[in-house]
């Protein structure tokens, strides 16, 4: 008998007739490998044991690619026979290996942070996202209260050039507010996106959506320039007011925008401070589009009829907040709100007199975008020097926010605002039959967050302004001259944009 020492956990017992048999031996000898043959008197046989031996071992320690290699040296016919022992053994071993593989966290997950408006992201995506992806993503989601929390962070350390990892400058993908995509172009905090025109999510939008979001570098539409950030949710222009206030003074329901400067109205509206919505108000009044670019030449009276209206707004309006003018609302000190649907609609359905409307001559449109800050170049001095570089779940993030059941969440009115495939006229917004059951019922013509139809062809994105039209504005708000108003001051820090042709719009 030959005896030869191994690792295997077999042991080959004879060989009979060129067969070579194999059993399972017990636990304490299974680093013996004995190998017998059928005749210890036969040379040729022992030869060929030893062989074997050096064959086996060979196939214990590489595997099966090394079998063929030793094909000159073995019997013609190999039978090995596993009895239940084997199996026994190698079932116990193979699922206390898995046990352990599926214990162990393994560091090739694939990270994706998202820095997003607080809610404007409905918590069912963050469930289904994870869902969608398995084990392999390390997906982390923060909120900031503002888009202009966001976009500061991102003008003070891509701006700047010094990029912490806590910053929403290093996340993979942030919340941007279509009013300020033109400016975070210009001053380079993001970057485009790139490979568009091969992904699933492009394809699905409208041609609306595709020319509005076409930008050149300066941030300025373009029909030849680069998509620079994604919608995932938008909304409108709204006017709130006290129904309970109106029939208790026997006022007529406010339906478009010269209702604002109705006398018994005076002192009783709130609105926010962005100089785009508020001189838009007054465009829209005097029969003009939110973008009109020569002001003198395309509205009747030029800019001294604007001026004139304008000012009769301030003395109708008791306060211009974007951050405060829903406390006004709510508590009753005015009856009438004007500000964003993403505002508005989720404060009107805590309150039970409250009627909301979309302007018929139309309104502004708004919309949350994703965007990827430009932070590819940056060094990361708390990453050992090393340069960020974007997810590839970015692709991925973006498909699932624009697939169709995830408008579902807007449809049924849990988040505020309307999915990106809405703003299709030809597409009839789906009403659930749940909408409205156990839930406070909101008057409103939205429909799921959508204006009605003759409405919306009415309605406008807020495109960028060039600079002279941006001087015509700064003469505007001057001539309003609001005292001790935050108004004025949030206009004057923004209006060094208006030389880089940027338009200002507070979130």
């Amino acid at each position: 008998m030959h005896q030869f020492h191994t690792s295997s956990l077999l042991n080959v017992n004879h060989i009979t007739n060129n067969h070579l048999f194999i059993h399972c031996p017990p636990k304490h000898h299974r680093r013996n490998l004995t190998i017998q043959s059928s005749s210890s008197s036969n040379h040729k046989n022992n030869n060929l044991v030893l062989a074997t031996s050096a064959a086996l071992l060979a196939l214990t320690l590489t595997g099966v690619r090394t079998s063929i290699s030793f094909a000159a040296t073995l019997p013609p016919v190999v039978e090995v026979v596993y009895s239940e022992v084997v199996e026994e053994c190698e079932n116990e071993e193979l699922k206390a290996a898995f046990e352990s593989y599926k214990s162990k966290t393994y560091a090739l997950t694939v990270p994706l942070r998202v820095v997003a408006l607080r809610n404007s992201v409905p918590p069912l995506w963050i469930k289904n996202f994870i869902q969608s992806q398995g084990k392999r993503v390390k997906f982390r989601l923060e909120f900031r209260g503002t888009i202009e929390d966001i976009f500061s962070e991102l003008s003070k350390t891509i701006g700047t050039g010094n990029v912490t990892s806590k910053s929403a400058g290093a996340a993979d993908i942030v919340s941007l507010g279509d009013s300020w995509v033109n400016s975070a172009i210009s001053k380079k905090l993001i970057e485009p996106i790139e490979g568009v025109d091969d992904q699933d999510w492009f394809r699905t939008l409208s041609d609306k959506w595709k020319v509005y979001l076409r930008r050149n570098n300066e941030g300025k539409s373009d029909a030849q320039g680069k998509i620079y950030a994604v919608p995932y949710r938008w909304g409108s222009m709204v006017i709130a007011y006290r129904k309970s206030k109106f029939r208790q003074h026997n006022l007529a329901p406010i339906e478009d925008w010269s209702d604002l400067w109705r006398p018994d109205l005076a002192g009783k509206i709130t609105m926010v401070d962005s100089p785009r919505e508020v001189i838009g108000a007054v465009l829209k009044y005097l029969g003009a589009s939110y973008n009109t670019s020569n002001i003198d030449s395309e509205v009747n009276g030029g800019k001294n009829a604007v001026k004139d209206k304008l000012v009769s707004l301030t003395k109708q309006v008791r306060l211009f907040d974007s951050a405060n003018y829903l406390k006004a609302f709510t508590v009753g000190d005015v009856w009438v709100a004007v500000g964003w649907s993403s505002d508005i609609v989720p404060a009107a359905k805590r309150m039970s007199d409250v009627t909301v409307i979309v302007p018929k001559s139309g309104a502004s449109l708004w919309a949350d975008l994703w965007a990827i800050p430009a932070a590819s170049g940056v060094t990361n001095d708390e990453l050992g020097g090393r340069v960020r570089g974007p997810s590839p779940l970015i692709h991925q993030w973006l498909d699932f926010c624009l697939q169709t059941q995830r408008a579902l969440p807007f449809e049924e009115e849990i988040i505020a605002g309307a999915s990106p495939s809405a703003l299709d006229i030809n597409t009839p917004v789906p009403k659930s039959k749940n909408l409205t059951k156990n839930k406070p019922k909101l008057d409103t013509n939205l429909i799921s967050g959508v204006p009605p139809p003759d409405i919306l062809t009415k309605c406008e994105f807020l495109e960028p302004l060039s600079d002279s039209t941006m001087l015509d504005y700064q003469w505007l708000i001057g001539s309003m001259q609001i005292p001790n108003n935050g108004f004025m001051h949030k206009l004057q820090s923004f209006m060094p944009w208006a030389s880089k042709g940027s338009q200002t719009k507070l979130m």
